[in-house]
């Protein structure tokens, strides 16, 4: 299954970015995962029905992908303008997201990891423009995630990656459903 990682960070240390790494790396034999870009342009309704080529490219990735991972750090409780610019671009035009799989995962140091952010993403996924449908009941909330990670950037928090195993496989299972 082919799946498009977009991660509300463009921060080069990440912890939501590494988070994304690991999953792309633990699951290969699952998830053939394309971390994308967010290096856009702000959003701009002037230029929608002709974006810049950046905007082009990373509608095409989300468009070919089977489904999309979300990947979200938790700014002021909410989303950060990064993830919610590259939302707006995608739901315009030829809106790629409507009816395209999705689950979400967050990482942050507070304890709560991004419980505000999932739950502000998951209504805006429901928007007319983007339509998404979210994989129930499986929300990956990873808090005090700078002491889950080694210095290498591996993911060593074992409780973590079991919970982590068997939302992978929830949603590998969830996803040959819905596409019946």
């Amino acid at each position: 299954m082919k799946v498009a990682a977009i991660i509300g960070s463009i921060r080069k240390d990440s912890y939501n970015l590494k988070l994304a790494q690991f999953i792309k790396k633990r699951y290969s034999d699952k998830l053939d995962l394309e971390i994308l870009s967010l290096s856009l342009p702000f959003y701009d309704q002037d230029i929608e029905n002709d974006p810049p080529e950046a905007v082009r490219k990373f509608k095409s990735q989300v468009a070919d992908a089977d489904a999309v991972l979300w990947v979200t750090p938790e700014y002021n409780g909410t989303i950060p303008g990064v993830l919610g610019n590259a939302i707006d671009w995608l739901s315009r035009v030829d809106r790629v997201m409507n009816g395209k799989p999705s689950w979400i995962v967050g990482a942050s140091m507070g304890n709560l990891g991004t419980v505000k952010a999932q739950l502000h993403l998951r209504e805006i996924l429901f928007s007319f423009g983007i339509s998404s449908p979210l994989l129930p009941g499986n929300e990956v909330y990873v808090g005090a995630v700078h002491e889950k990670f080694d210095e290498e950037g591996n993911l060593t928090h074992e409780p973590t990656i079991q919970f982590l195993d068997s939302v992978v496989d929830n949603f590998v299972t969830w996803f040959n459903q819905y596409n019946r």
